[in-house]
């Protein structure tokens, strides 16, 4: 942990302190993640919530680096018409990401080349200024946005000094545990945070029906894991139940992901 200035996040330090921090050493955590909405029960920064309660802690848990300010920007792609037809839509229809109609805010998805331009300026900016470990913690598990972020780490990872690094904020068993969008999973990490880190009400259940009403994909934009797979439950209704969330379960996989982190964090430092 750090000693003399337990401050990390990179806004609210003086140039002087900057410098001291990246002579010692010169890591920086790049949390991103859209405004979505995620359901009536959820806010729509949960994505970018989780990226930067992560960032934060596996920086202050390594003891090195900085974190930069939270970049709010996603993007997502129009379904599939399979997926569609998974999620209880007819396959013509329009649809992009999870801005079903039944929606009560519209997400601010920007397009990929919007996307891509915006963090590939900041990544100039932070190689510029000498940064040689970049982490960008990616919040948003949508697989255009996971391209465009990948396909940045490695263009900068193999053109400049610096080493850039992409990864989801999700476990590695991502597909089984957060495979889903405002479930169970996303609801218990938004409970535990709201209470861990004084957050106030991140979760408000009452704005969902009562236990005994299944709740149906186009109803809220919540979908499990087996929605978005090839192989969805024919009556389309959600299983992993945001109802069903606890703080325990939300700490659970907080851990897992601050752990995924220090390692890939370790493992480029010695690089």
């Amino acid at each position: 942990m750090f000693k003399e200035d337990a401050e990390i996040r990179f806004e609210f330090l003086r140039p002087n302190q900057l410098l001291k921090r990246k002579e010692k050493c010169p890591l920086i955590f790049v949390p991103i993640g859209p405004l979505e909405y995620h359901g009536p029960h959820l806010p729509l920064g949960v994505d970018a919530i989780n990226a930067t309660i992560c960032a934060n802690e596996v920086c202050k848990r390594i003891g090195k680096g900085v974190v930069l300010p939270t970049i709010y920007f996603g993007t997502e792609r129009e379904r599939p018409p399979w997926l569609l037809k998974n999620l209880g839509f007819k396959s013509t229809e329009w649809i992009v990401g999870m801005d079903f109609p039944t929606v009560l805010w519209k997400s601010h998805y920007y397009q990929e080349h919007t996307l891509g331009y915006v963090v590939s300026s900041k990544i100039e900016v932070l190689i510029d200024h000498d940064y040689k470990v970049v982490i960008i913690v990616n919040g948003h598990g949508a697989q255009n946005q996971k391209d465009t972020l990948d396909r940045l780490s490695k263009h900068y990872s193999n053109t400049t000094d610096s080493k850039v690094i992409s990864e989801l904020a999700f476990p590695d068993e991502s597909i089984e545990i957060m495979g889903e969008h405002a479930g169970i999973n996303e609801t218990s990490l938004m409970l535990y945070y709201q209470r861990e880190y004084n957050l106030g009400n991140l979760v408000d259940l009452s704005e969902l029906p009562d236990k005994n009403t299944p709740i149906y994909y186009p109803d809220f934009s919540i979908v499990d894991s087996a929605g978005f797979s090839k192989n969805p439950d024919t009556d389309m209704m959600v299983k992993e139940d945001p109802r069903k969330a606890t703080e325990k379960i939300g700490k659970e996989i907080f851990e897992k992901i601050v752990q995924k982190f220090l390692k890939i964090t370790k493992n480029a430092l010695k690089k």
